[in-house]
């Protein structure tokens, strides 16, 4: 079994043939996707954030949403840029979206990757350490996070609080049990993957890491999964710990399939997240149900890893985009073996 959910950016545009306009249209139709992906049967709805862009940036609002309208499926993010984060306030609203959805958050948070404005953090009040990166910045701010989740009280109280505290240190509230275990880092190198195995955060692999064995990204992706688990397993957690990735697959079944997507599949791609980072973009798949299926066994990081996020374009609709997943759920899943 392998949990299926979809991945959203959250793009807006007014270009013609876009049905996301605006960002109140990006808004009201992840509700509504999410609310179709649960009963087709997906186990998740996640969403990217990004800054300074187009796109979903704000979390919470929209996650507690779902949550209020939806009753099973995982509601997650991938990633959540922690540079541009208060972990002190990020739980709080982490928290509250918790408890509202019954303890089906999923955050996926990360260092981040380059965004659409130079520095875009220092505008968010954020700087990095003396002597630091923007990359340590993320990764203490991700710390800052996942201590305060712990739900230990740290803070001194007031002598004369406005209203009775319990005894001693206080807490950030509302304190959602649970939550700690189901955050997740997106990680782009080996490394840092290792270093997450370490802090007990669950993996997520996106479609592009660092190039650095010249292999193919999704061999590349599967020895970044078993290099996590080694750690993991070092480490001595006493739960198991969860591993996604998410990919581009499109099942063509219709005339609308083949003219959106027919054009063939795209080999993976290298490129550059700054002058010092050679990345390796992922493949993406697009073929009628049979030939995808066999595609799909060849990749190594997609047996690896007990969640796979699709990536959703999100432009062609609520309608469309349920299809997409629905394709997927009826034509592809059985046959790997996923449902």
């Amino acid at each position: 079994m392998k949990k299926i959910g979809f991945l959203s950016f959250g793009h807006w545009s007014p270009a013609r043939g876009s049905q996301a306009r605006s960002a109140g249209d990006v808004l009201l139709q992840s509700i509504d996707l999410a609310i179709a992906a649960e009963e087709l049967g997906a186990d998740g709805a996640y969403f990217r954030v990004h800054h300074f862009a187009r796109q979903l940036a704000s979390p919470f609002p929209l996650l507690a949403a779902i949550g209020a309208r939806t009753s099973r499926i995982e509601i997650g993010t991938g990633v959540i840029d922690m540079r541009y984060e208060n972990p002190h306030y990020m739980a709080e609203d982490a928290g509250a979206a918790d408890l509202i959805s019954g303890g089906r958050l999923q955050l996926g948070i990360s260092r981040g990757s380059p965004e659409q404005v130079i520095d875009g953090w220092r505008h968010f009040g954020y700087h990095p350490p003396e002597g630091g990166t923007d990359a340590d910045l993320g990764r203490h701010h991700a710390e800052v996070l996942l201590d305060v989740l712990r739900g230990e009280g740290f803070a001194q109280p007031n002598p004369q609080p406005m209203f009775p505290n319990p005894p001693g240190l206080l807490r950030l509230e509302p304190h959602s049990e649970g939550l700690r275990d189901r955050i997740w880092w997106g990680a782009g190198s080996d490394a840092t993957a290792v270093w997450a195995a370490k802090l007990g955060m669950n993996l997520q692999s996106s479609t592009l890491k660092n190039d650095e064995t010249g292999e193919p990204f999704h061999v590349q992706q599967a020895k970044q999964i078993r290099a996590y688990r080694a750690a993991w397993k070092e480490a001595g957690h006493a739960r198991t710990p969860r591993v996604s990735i998410s990919r581009s697959i499109f099942a063509l079944v219709n005339d609308f399939d083949r003219a959106y997507f027919g054009r063939g599949n795209q080999a993976d791609q290298i490129g550059y997240l700054d002058p010092q980072t050679r990345a390796i973009f992922g493949r993406s798949y697009a073929a009628e149900p049979d030939k995808l299926v066999s595609q799909l066994r060849e990749d190594e990081a997609i047996a690896e890893a007990d969640t796979l996020l699709l990536t959703v374009p999100n432009q062609l609709g609520v309608d469309y985009n349920a299809h997409v997943i629905e394709a997927i759920l009826t034509h592809v899943a059985p046959a790997m073996g996923w449902r």
